[in-house]
């Protein structure tokens, strides 16, 4: 390998728009280090950044170290350290970046430390301490992306595929094991859809307790501070930012008693969407499904305990391979314990490629019916009851629509599409978007009407 050296910087060509950021960047080391320069400039230019040629007219500095020799480290640490002196505003990465307590014991003041071909991370630390300017004439896509949601509401995506061998699905096969994105770019998005006027963020995955397993909770940044890939952390960060915040996908993990309090502070939305899918022992275990439904009808009080306003909205499967009228009879009692507020029922369909396909016991489509109507009749009844408890309570209610009848929205009690609507007879002062109190005079078994509390 060659001597490291400076490699001088030219900008790209293309004006940048009026008050763009400026970034330097001193690059060391070999060509594929050249090349990671030159892929973050591409990505940061393309965002309308300026690439400064000189410390003084950089608002930041990135230095993409090497450390393949004790000669290029020590080029890399003295690099640092002029960045240091003439800038003060200092992003590092490459290969030292691996040894990140060595660079902060010489110089604790850089702003951020990544390692080697980490190109996101060092993009989202450039946005963290100088966000990009978006230009409403010239950029395509405004800065909180390109949504088929209405404007007041907000998927947030952390992670793709699962770690799960569940013998129903085939998702692992289609979408790859676990891949979490790392919490600073998850808190990034979310906040540039609030600024954008979100007002509900939903946290979707295949598995959200599962969020930054397979990243070792590594810790990335946002604002300056670091937060661990971990969905407590996530989730209480994200109710600082403003929105709604209701968690989809929920495996009931130890640790989701740790987001109970913070549903009880407030900071997530009292609301917990939990495939539990059946409660029968044997068709959980023929599920590959974990089967101890007696502790999570207890943790189930414990939760409610905590935060008495708790929704929980879970999906089964009836007709499964090798179900008893014995294991459905077992569901029905269980969910009579457990009083599941929301519920979705889906009659078991054999999936292509799934192992479910191979279990003995198939129940006939006309059992799966019977069973179906069954389940949504219990149902209906538990449903009905809990949500006659609520007439007489004074709730928050974002608004979906507004027409000359009056106005629908939604409780924290329910997702949009899935679950339960709020009716505001001949309220039409009311913006959608808007989340106003309501007091509610009367409940259905899916739906409550109200009127404005300031109305």
């Amino acid at each position: 390998m060659s001597k490291p050296t400076h490699t001088p910087t030219v900008p790209t060509p293309g004006a940048p728009p009026p008050g763009a950021p400026k970034v330097g960047i001193v690059s060391l080391g070999c060509p594929k280090a050249l090349v990671d320069s030159e892929r973050i400039l591409t990505k940061l230019r393309s965002e309308g950044y300026e690439v400064s040629p000189s410390y003084d007219d950089a608002d930041v500095v990135l230095v993409n170290t090497c450390g393949f020799l004790d000669s290029a480290k020590q080029e890399s640490l003295d690099a640092i350290g002029e960045a240091m002196r003439e800038n003060g505003r200092v992003i590092v990465t490459g290969c030292m970046g691996v040894e990140e307590g060595r660079i902060r014991e010489m110089y604790p003041n850089v702003l951020a430390v990544t390692g080697p071909h980490q190109y996101e991370q060092v993009v989202s630390a450039v946005h963290d301490h100088l966000p990009p300017v978006h230009n409403p004439y010239t950029d395509l896509v405004p800065p909180e992306g390109l949504r088929l949601t209405p404007r007041h509401y907000a998927y947030l995506k952390i992670s793709e595929g699962c770690n799960h061998r569940c013998s129903f699905c085939i998702i692992p096969s289609l979408r790859g094991d676990l891949a979490s994105r790392p919490a600073g770019n998850v808190l990034r998005e979310a906040e540039r859809l609030v600024n954008a006027g979100v007002r509900e963020l939903m946290v979707i995955s295949q598995d959200t307790s599962a969020y930054g397993l397979d990243l070792r909770h590594a810790e990335s940044e946002f604002k300056g501070r670091k937060v661990r890939a971990h969905m407590t952390d996530l989730a209480r960060e994200l109710g600082g930012l403003g929105a709604w915040v209701r968690l989809h996908y929920v495996y009931p993990y130890p640790h989701v008693d740790e987001v109970i309090p913070l549903m009880a502070e407030g900071l997530v939305l009292p609301y917990l969407d939990i495939p539990f899918q059946h409660a029968s022992p044997n068709v959980l275990k023929a599920m590959k499904r974990p089967a101890n439904q007696e502790k999570v009808l207890d943790r189930i009080r414990g939760w409610r305990e905590v935060c008495p306003d708790l929704t929980i909205r879970s999906t089964f499967i009836v007709g499964f391979p090798g179900e008893t009228e014995q294991d459905f009879q077992f569901l029905l009692d269980w969910l009579s314990e457990a009083k599941i507020d929301r519920l979705g029922c889906f009659k078991y369909e054999a999936v292509d490629g799934a192992p479910a396909n191979a279990i003995e016991g198939a129940v006939p489509e006309e059992v799966k019916e019977e069973r179906w109507n069954r389940l949504m009749a219990h149902q209906q009844a538990i449903s009905e009851e809990r949500m006659q408890a609520k007439v007489g309570r004074t709730i928050d209610v974002i608004i979906d629509e507004v027409d000359e009848e009056g106005a629908i929205g939604r409780s924290a009690a329910d997702a949009p599409e899935i679950d339960g609507s709020v009716f505001l007879n001949g309220d039409t002062s009311v913006a959608v978007g808007d989340i106003v109190q309501v007091t509610v005079e009367h409940a259905e078994e899916y739906d409550l009407w109200g009127t404005r509390v300031d109305a």
